[in-house]
């Protein structure tokens, strides 16, 4: 931690290595929300959260900056907390070990939490200092961003005063965004009763690790495999050749990420356990071929304890059928923006759960609501076939880029000023709550930006050192660019 506060802005280092000690998972950022109110409040800042549980603090225009215009900052509090199976660590109590590794920022075995604690350490460094210049600033931090945007969705109309919004969420140095896909979740549920295991049999559990995973937005179109489509693949071509009876699943954890890790355990005949090892063995070789990215790609079988029953047998065919056949990746490209992801869907977790079901969750991303919903109708659809009760969330709406955006135009002539480089504009496809901000806010002026943040959401997530710097140097330079807009 200390070295990590030597870093370049020294002041923004400070607070992200503070937050890293306080816990933060999505739905439970009550420990993170009493740290920023005491904050606020020390520093006799205007603190108010609203019902929902969102935290606003206002800082009041610097001498000569009175007649600026309002500018909201704004983040989310909340981290996707994702571990790797061999490390130790409580998300709930333990603190984030953050070190450095050359240009970059990373945690021991855990995501490191700069999604979005770049953004939220970059507001109170700016509400803690008194040697920069700027207008009004408003700050808001937002809740459960990375499990359904709760805090943006229930956001209050009246509370926000400023026009201009600079959303601190995105991930990579020059390159802003103006727009995001809107998604929706969709959730199939199986239920099945139990049948007693086989006798002279073996008990065997298939492991599928080492993936890459990552953001089921941002990273959906990097041909990135999926453990739990790997496992409907694997356990399927087992089934063709043995007859087994599964008793235990389970794979992935969050809508919004890549399923990395995924297991199954199985009841096999103890004569038929060598044809279980030789399919493995031959699929991983063709999953080498397939994903050349995936490196690490790891899949193993081991004797597992016996156990008594297992998923009936028609239930089973069902779930893994559905596996297979559930749709996973990009399903369209944007026609307006070159290179851009359209139309997406996750295949992100199957996990068994008390009461003898199974639950397998998906989100669907698009920037086109139509194909938002087709899409979640096909995953929709597919579970049903299989005899799944299949479920919607709320979902979020997408943002639609606006061109004529002035805050556009400050940060493009500020990035452009400072680095000699005309920044990248355009839209992204994942979600921000810029999209719900705009439902309530209509007249809201609005751009996304950040620092570089690699492999966000997976025990990869680091940060790079030098970006974040510039990202500092530029928020800065806004901040005194308002006086003029």
């Amino acid at each position: 931690m200390d070295q990590i506060e030597q870093l370049e802005p020294q002041r923004l280092w400070h607070f992200f290595s503070e937050i890293c000690k306080v816990p933060r998972p999505s739905k439970h950022e009550e420990k993170i929300r009493a740290y920023l109110v005491n904050f606020g409040t020390e520093r006799q800042l205007e603190t108010l959260t609203d019902q929902a549980g969102n935290v606003l603090i206002r800082k009041s225009a610097t001498q000569g900056y009175e007649t600026a215009p309002s500018l909201l900052l704004q983040a989310h509090m909340d981290m996707v907390c994702e571990k790797n199976a061999d490390v130790e660590h409580n998300f709930f109590t333990d603190p984030i070990e953050p070190y450095i590794d050359g240009d970059w920022v990373k945690a021991k075995g855990t995501t490191l939490g700069a999604d979005d604690g770049m953004g939220v350490a970059a507001m109170m460094a700016i509400l803690d200092a008194k040697d920069i210049e700027h207008g009004p600033v408003e700050c808001l931090f937002t809740f459960d961003e990375e499990t359904g945007l709760t805090g943006a969705k229930a956001l209050g109309k009246g509370l926000i005063k400023s026009k201009y919004l600079v959303n601190l969420d995105s991930e990579d140095d020059g390159i802003f965004c103006i727009g995001c896909a809107g998604g929706i979740d969709t959730t199939a549920t199986f239920h099945y009763h139990t049948e007693a295991t086989q006798k002279n049999s073996d008990f065997l559990t298939i492991k599928i690790g080492g993936l890459m995973g990552g953001h089921s937005g941002s990273d959906i179109d990097k041909n990135r495999a999926n453990a739990v489509q790997l496992l409907g693949q694997i356990l399927h071509q087992i089934s063709s050749k043995v007859d087994f009876q599964l008793t235990h699943i389970d794979g992935g954890n969050l809508r919004n990420a890549i399923a990395r890790e995924a297991q199954a355990t199985l009841c096999v005949p103890s004569h038929m356990v060598s044809a279980v090892n030789d399919t493995v063995n031959n699929k991983k070789n063709i999953w080498q071929e397939q994903y050349p990215a995936e490196k690490a790609l790891k899949i193993t079988v081991s004797k597992a304890q016996c156990g008594d029953t297992a998923i009936e047998n028609a239930i089973a065919k069902k779930l893994i059928a559905a596996l297979i056949v559930c749709p996973h990746g990009v399903m369209g490209m944007s026609q307006d923006i070159e290179g851009l992801v359209e139309t997406s869907t996750n295949l992100a977790s199957v996990k068994m759960q008390a009461g003898d079901t199974i639950v397998v969750t998906t989100s669907q991303r698009s920037s086109i609501n139509s194909r938002k919903q087709d899409i979640a109708t096909k995953v929709e659809q597919t579970f049903a076939l299989a005899g799944a009760e299949v479920t919607h969330g709320d979902g979020y709406p997408g943002w639609k880029p606006n061109m004529k955006s002035k805050i556009k135009d400050v940060l493009v002539d500020s990035y452009k000023s400072l680095f000699g480089v005309t920044p990248q504009v355009g839209a992204i496809h994942a979600g921000l709550e810029c999209g719900l901000f705009l439902e309530k806010y209509p007249y809201l002026d609005m751009i996304s930006c950040g620092p570089t943040l690699i492999g966000v959401h997976s025990p990869d997530e680091r940060a790079q050192i030098s970006t974040v710097k510039k990202f500092w140097d530029m928020l800065l330079d806004v901040l005194k660019r308002m006086k003029n807009i």
